[in-house]
């Protein structure tokens, strides 16, 4: 074929018997690539039994499973495992002679619009080569919700009442999609010529969420990197936003090609009532600090696109009837995103590979901890826990909160609950010289671990726990169970307990040393005069020489401490090294197309810098060059100048000479040789200065 990429792989074992050869667009898009890879591991006819395991898929059973093949939009995209074969790139031709070899034809243009023209053409064409299929077809278009976006609720009286399918005449348009919607009529229009060759089938599919996201991607971003103190919700988010897991999606594509139903026209959306801010405060809560913040729509730029907001904004209370009818299926995602938002969450941070990395760092005072925690969060993207800065946030929180609850006077319950915490801290920290006790600091550092941001992306802890019996009171289970008193087992709360612990270690003479080095105000700051120093070491010193030193405590529960030499060793790197590549959030497929773009940009921008400087540097040195030469030619022309007059002024006493003793004999000569006029003139000159000569 020609322009055509393409890489095939074969499984043999399938290919002795007649697998169901599925076709899909757009495979390496978040829709249709979950959608052919939950395809992938479906046995064909799986869903023709009964019973509630009937649909599940199942790669591992003999009876062969549906042979996915798709186009690629992105020139660049890796081969799919789950593909047999992916082509990029084909030509009208090609792409039918693809089609003709497939059983199912499945065309997605719930993502992309730029794909409505080559799903009404792969449609026409097909039917018009319906008389040399070599077997029947099925042929499946997945639009998307906003060709219901206008329709008026059955009932104008008790708009609570839901659409359905038997609404299909009824439905309007979101003026944006009225191309989908004649797409729509034109699969369904061809499919009832020979409906036992080409079937035809329509699927409108809700938002999809769930495996790593889509539609609702930034509100998982943002509530996960915790770059704004809250998510936003733009607009008044009040509207009902009709949605899909992308698997259900999936299993109702895998439903239609099995049982071939008599109906043609699907609704896919779950059962939920959930309104963009319910979906917004769900993922703020689940993912997040919590907050969510009601923006205006316009602020929405440069967040998500204009059709992403527009998906956002639908309205609509629709029901899917049909599927449960005439399909017999039951969601697995039934309730909806807001019930099923741990799951939806788990999948979110299994598919975007987002893993915390929890740290510990131990040393003495002044061996580097905090300035080497620093460097590992910016690498890592963690959140840096000292015990100032927790007890200082948690204090900060308390008085946020009473300031609020006092200006609204809500919820007394909590506001008497954060006043009489507040005041706790305050007294301990003027009884034990600004300082807190270790039971309020061990609950301000358990509080800090088991937050949304550190359970999210992971922590560096910096210095703490001290002792043995700090880190066992920090990190034990709560419901570890105890016999005679004492656990049966070493347990600890495995959300908390960090998987790596440094133990940073250098000289007293290196670490004294360096103290010597910091500014005064600095080591005043840090508690590193002189005395507090030597008395700080002294302490940490006896501390780890106890029988059960903080290591030990890690060691018992086999997360062995590594010794790094601060004095030989480049430490953040012998971290780095030792911990790994960062596991926190990546860019997505869209984001790094972006940043190509960008990157891309940018050098572009350096070329043309360069190139204007290279010019500049050019013209100013021609100039200069110019001026040189001009500087040049002007010393010339007065050097010249100066050379003549100085001719001139030594030739003046040569002249007054000739004028006074020379000139008036040759004068006279002249005059007499024009009297006499003799025969040879010269001669006769010659004689007569010769005889006027006054040295004769």
């Amino acid at each position: 074929m020609n322009d055509l990429h393409s890489n095939q792989t074969t499984n043999m074992a399938n290919s002795e018997r007649r697998a169901t050869r599925v076709f899909l667009n757009n495979i390496d898009s978040y829709s249709s690539k979950n959608i052919a890879q939950f395809l992938s591991s479906c046995v064909v006819g799986a869903s023709l039994g009964e019973g509630e395991e009937e649909d599940k898929h199942d790669a591992s059973s003999d009876e062969p499973c549906f042979q996915i093949v798709g186009t690629v939009a992105n020139k660049d995209a890796k081969q799919e495992s789950f593909a047999s074969e992916q082509y990029w790139s084909l030509s009208r031709d090609e792409l039918l002679q693809c089609l003709m070899r497939c059983d199912v034809i499945v065309y997605n243009i719930t993502e992309h619009t730029d794909l409505i023209d080559e799903a009404t053409w792969a449609i026409s064409a097909l039917h018009s080569e319906i008389g040399h299929f070599e077997s029947p077809k099925i042929f499946i278009l997945l639009s998307p919700i906003l060709t219901w976006a206008m329709t008026k609720p059955p009932d104008p009286d008790d708009p609570d009442i839901p659409l359905t399918e038997e609404d299909y005449k009824k439905r309007r348009p979101h003026p944006n999609f009225k191309e989908h919607t004649s797409t729509e009529r034109l699969v369904l229009k061809l499919g009832k010529t020979k409906k036992s060759i080409l079937g035809t089938y329509i699927v409108t599919s809700g938002l999809q969420y769930g495996m790593g996201e889509n539609m609702f991607h930034f509100f998982f971003q943002t509530a996960w990197l915790g770059k704004l103190s809250s998510v936003p919700i733009f607009g008044p988010g009040t509207n009902n936003i009709p949605a899909v897991h992308v698997h259900d999606l999936a299993r109702v594509v895998q439903k239609i090609i099995d049982h071939k139903p008599k109906t043609h026209y699907f609704i896919a959306v779950d059962d939920s009532k959930s309104t963009f801010e319910d979906i917004v405060k769900a993922i703020a809560s689940a993912v997040g600090p919590g907050q969510t913040e009601k923006v205006l729509k316009e602020d929405a730029s440069g967040n998500i696109t204009e059709t992403e907001l527009l998906y956002l904004s639908v309205n609509l209370r629709i029901e899917s009837v049909f599927i449960k009818e005439r399909l017999n299926i039951n969601l697995d995602f039934e309730s909806g995103i807001v019930d099923n938002i741990v799951r939806v969450v788990e999948e979110f941070k299994q598919t975007r590979k987002l893993l915390p990395i929890k740290i510990c760092l131990l040393g003495p005072p002044a061996v580097g901890k905090s300035t080497v925690a620093e460097e590992l969060c910016k690498y890592y993207k963690l959140n840096h826990v000292t015990v100032d800065e927790a007890v200082s946030e948690k204090i900060r929180q308390l008085e946020e909160l009473l300031e609020r609850n006092e200006k609204t006077a809500e919820n007394e319950e909590l506001l008497s609950a954060a006043e009489e915490k507040l005041k706790a801290i305050k007294n301990s920290m003027l009884q034990n010289g600004g300082q807190l006790d270790n039971q309020q600091i061990i609950h301000i550092i358990m509080e800090k671990l088991n937050s949304m941001p550190c359970r999210n992306q992971g922590f560096v802890l910096d210095g703490y726990p001290k002792t043995y019996s700090q880190a066992n009171e920090l990190f034990q289970d709560e419901n570890m169970e105890v016999e005679d008193g004492r656990a049966t087992e070493p347990k600890y709360n495995k959300v908390m307990i960090p998987e790596f612990v440094f133990s940073l270690d250098a000289t007293d003479d290196f670490l004294k040393a360096r103290v010597r080095s910091l500014p005064q105000n600095v080591a005043e700051m840090k508690h590193y005069t002189q005395e507090e120093f030597t008395d700080s070491l002294a302490k940490f010193r006896q501390t780890l020489a106890e029988d059960e030193s903080v290591l030990d405590y890690f060691d018992e529960l086999e997360i062995h401490p590594e010794h790094i030499d601060c004095e030989n060793v480049a430490v953040v790197e012998k971290i780095i090294k030792t911990v790994g590549r960062p596991m926190n959030y990546g860019l997505s497929p869209e984001e790094m197309e972006e940043e190509k773009k960008r990157k891309e940009h940018e050098r572009h921008q350096q070329l043309k810098q360069e190139e204007a400087e290279n010019k500049l540097r050019e013209t100013m040195e021609n100039d200069k060059f110019a001026s040189l030469l001009e500087e040049w030619n002007r010393n010339t022309a007065e050097v010249e100048k100066q050379e003549h007059e100085l001719l001139e002024a030594r030739s003046v006493p040569m002249r007054h000479y000739l004028m006074k003793y020379v000139m008036p004999t040759v004068v006279q000569g002249l005059v007499d040789c024009c009297k006499v006029k003799p025969d040879d003139p010269v001669d006769f000159l010659a004689e007569h200065l010769f005889r006027s000569n006054p040295d004769d």
